[in-house]
Formats: structure tokens, sequence, C-alpha cells
């Protein structure tokens, strides 16, 4: 869709994107970049982030509460018992994102995500483990990388605990998202919240072996 114009808030700045639409701009204003800790939300946005792939992130917006019911609100423990039938099922129906691979990438990381929380290293101490250290706000998207060390790591330690579409692309838009980064543009107007918010988390509450998450601020 084409960029509307920039719409002045409230709050100080302009919104970095969304304008013109209002699922667009409350995805912006509330949710992408705020830290996103527990495993529910984690393996949520893993998924939507490979429903998205190859597709506008507006689309997946559209579609997510028709996603979250028929995906039993991404439960990880529903989803892994989902089978052939499960699978048939969402392929039929008009109101998901009809893919194969991206369905059966759900199941199996709904199944990697239950042998995480079995395991020493839950999903949010694995995905947290890779957050970078904080960078300068960007004045443009066109500063912005498509993938990292950082996201090329965390997609091969997915990859090793059995979950599927997890590239270092994909990685690096879950890092976006869930609060690992904080890519809104210099000026935006959330973006200090929004820094705000990752500098108030415990820093030290996933650091495990290997972690980048030492000294951030």
């Amino acid at each position: 869709m084409g960029a509307a114009p920039a719409r002045r808030d409230r709050r100080v700045g302009v919104r970095c994107f969304g304008d013109g639409n209002k699922l667009y701009s409350d995805y912006h204003d509330h949710e992408w970049g705020r830290p996103v800790l527990d495993e529910h939300g984690l393996f949520e946005r893993i998924c939507l982030e490979a429903f998205q792939s190859g597709l506008s992130w507006l689309i997946v917006l559209r579609k997510r509460a028709h996603l979250r019911k028929v995906f039993c609100a991404f439960d990880p423990q529903e989803v892994a018992c989902f089978g052939a039938a499960d699978v048939a099922r969402l392929l039929d129906d008009k109101g998901t994102i009809r893919n194969r691979a991206k369905i059966e990438a759900a199941v199996a990381n709904a199944r990697a995500t239950l042998d995480l929380r079995q395991g020493s290293r839950p999903l949010p101490e694995l995905v947290w483990t890779f957050r970078p250290r904080s960078a300068p706000a960007p004045s443009s998207f066109a500063e912005l990388p498509s993938l990292t060390p950082e996201s090329t790591s965390l997609a091969k330690a997915l990859k090793r605990n059995g979950f599927r579409f997890v590239g270092p692309t994909t990685a690096y838009a879950l890092m976006q998202a869930c609060g690992l980064v904080n890519d809104h543009l210099a000026g935006c107007l959330v973006r200090d919240e929004v820094d705000r918010r990752q500098a108030s988390m415990p820093l030290g509450a996933f650091a495990g072996e290997g972690s980048t998450m030492g000294d951030l601020r």
C-alpha cells in the first residue's frame, strides 16, 4: 500500500510507519519493539513472522484474529497435538494463510517449544540470549539491515532445536517485533517510549553461556 502522510499524535514526533490504516498504526503504537518475554507470546510471533514470509505484514495483521482462533490462541501445548487432519482443515480454511509448509512449520515449532520447555533452556531464554547491544536510532528504514550476526546466530540456534521457517531475515524481523532491538526511526513518536521499555526490562533475566546481554546500555 502507498505511504500515507505521517500523522501527528499527542506524543512528540511522527509515526515511522502505519499511518493510513488503524490496524497497522495500532500495531506500530502498541506492539512493535515492545519486549516480549513470555513463551506464549514468542511462539505466536515466531509463527506470525513465518506466515508473513513473502507477504505484507498487513495481510498477517488482518488475518491474525482468525489465525489465533484456528491455532488455539497459539497455545504451543495445543498446536503441538495437531495432526494431518488439522493441517488439511487449515489448508481448506480461506481465513488462514493457506501454505502447507508454513502450517506444518507452526506445528513443528510448537513441538520444539515444548521440547525446550522440558530442557534446561526454554524459548524465552534461547531467544533473548541473542539480544545485541543497543544501536543509534536510524534516520530511515534504508539504514536498517535485513539480517545481522545476532539474527543469523539466533536462526541457527532455533533450527538446531527443531524450529522451521526461521532464517536469519525472519529471525531479525522477530527481534524487531519482540523488542530485542529498537528500530523505530529517530523522531518517531514512540521511539523514546520503546527505549524506556527495553531499558527497564531485567537484562540479566535470560543471560546464559554465550550471551551478548551483559552490558547493553
